[in-house]
């Protein structure tokens, strides 16, 4: 789920997409999976109801926060005793062992985004302020790793809790609305502050993941959002995911399994195979960024952990139509198939969201009533 809604796209679609169902090429990538980022339905709403469309769906990946801090955080309330202990006092991980054994009994891998602090951790701040101290952070991306696991068994239960293998450090570090500050100023000189900031970060979460000496797991870093202005006396300053890539590499951060991204188009008339050419990666040029991420870091994985097209109905002004939606929905997830470095593509988001100023990028409408781009999903996620 968002925190906030996009910035307005702009003007009405006017271009049809079609889209030719192909054999796979020879270097296509093998292990590609179909998913949804739905919070909202999965995590604080029906859950068992919504794992049962995923499984209809053949959804293969599931997107949830696992939130440090804030409304739904594990640690919220106050810093843990003993804190690489999953079953310290401090921690409720409630709501979260619920979904991991649900998505488990479907046969579906969960993906967990650690993200956001808690006041007790950054001197009071809001969620999307980095900890004071990366120790912290690591210390409970450690215990959440131990606790899902796979050979974990809470306290007062008699099974250990499901393993979950993926992993993300927070999410879209180079947008205000999810770190901040983006730039600061030392010695007259404006520097990417989210960068020096988000190095620390996720090597806090690669290697408290990494620590319980699992070989399977799998930490991605950047789950960048798709532009930014790189103007830090912008009223909303923020940071292309290039330029950002760049910075976290200057400022430290180490390695990690895969890289994240979020390559939504720029608007409703951009194609999946489209680019706005203003330093935004969307699908259309994400080769680019594959490009520059192999320079720095070599041969990584790429995961498109959002993705997705609003429709009209309900949303006027920035949607398309349902059947352009279906159609665009089987271009990218054809682009993302094609590409031997993506191993996951996940949709956003399963239901529309009820309020206008949220999201109607849903396969299903907010009545419940599918559109076709259910069916064109279900197709695909059979396939990959």
């Amino acid at each position: 789920m968002r925190f906030l809604n996009r910035a307005v796209w702009g003007a009405i679609v006017t271009i049809a997409a079609v889209f030719a169902t192909s054999a796979q090429p020879a270097s296509a990538s093998k292990y590609l999976r179909a998913g949804i980022y739905d919070e909202a339905q999965v995590l604080y709403g029906p859950t068992d109801q919504t794992i049962a469309t995923f499984k209809e769906l053949h959804v293969k990946e599931l997107r949830v926060n696992l939130y440090w801090g804030g409304q739904y955080g594990v640690a919220a309330a106050h810093a843990p005793t003993h804190a690489t202990d999953p079953g310290d006092a401090a921690y409720n991980w409630s709501i979260y062992d619920r979904l991991v054994r649900a998505a488990a009994a479907a046969k579906i891998y969960v993906v967990f985004s650690i993200y956001g602090t808690p006041t007790w951790a950054n001197g009071g701040k809001a969620r999307n302020v980095a900890p004071t101290n990366a120790t912290l952070l690591r210390n409970f991306a450690y215990a959440a790793a131990r606790r899902y696991s796979g050979t974990y068994t809470p306290a007062g239960t008699t099974s250990p809790l499901p393993a979950v293998k993926d992993w993300m450090a927070w999410n879209e570090p180079n947008n205000p609305v999810f770190l901040v500050p983006q730039y600061t100023k030392v010695k007259g000189k404006w520097v990417i502050e989210s960068a020096i900031n988000y190095a620390k970060i996720c090597n806090a979460v690669y290697n408290g993941v990494h620590a319980t000496l699992i070989r399977s797991e799998r930490v991605a870093c950047g789950v960048t959002a798709p532009r930014g202005n790189n103007n830090p006396n912008s009223s909303r300053p923020s940071v292309a995911p290039l330029a950002f890539l760049k910075a976290v590499k200057a400022d430290g951060l180490k390695t990690f399994d895969a890289w994240a991204h979020h390559p939504y188009p720029a608007d409703p008339g951009e194609l999946p195979s489209g680019h706005d050419g203003q330093g935004s990666v969307d699908l259309g040029n994400i080769d680019e960024l594959i490009t520059l991420l192999t320079t720095l870091y070599g041969n990584k994985r790429v995961w498109i952990t959002e993705y997705g097209y609003q429709t009209n109905p309900p949303d006027d002004l920035v949607g398309v139509s349902d059947a352009k939606q279906a159609a665009y929905l089987k271009q990218a997830f054809e682009i993302a198939y094609k590409n031997p470095r993506i191993d996951m593509m996940l949709w956003f988001l399963l239901k529309d969201e009820p309020s206008l100023a949220g999201w109607q990028s849903g396969l299903i409408t907010v009545n419940g009533v599918h559109k076709p781009s259910f069916a064109a999903f279900m197709q695909i996620a059979k396939t990959v």
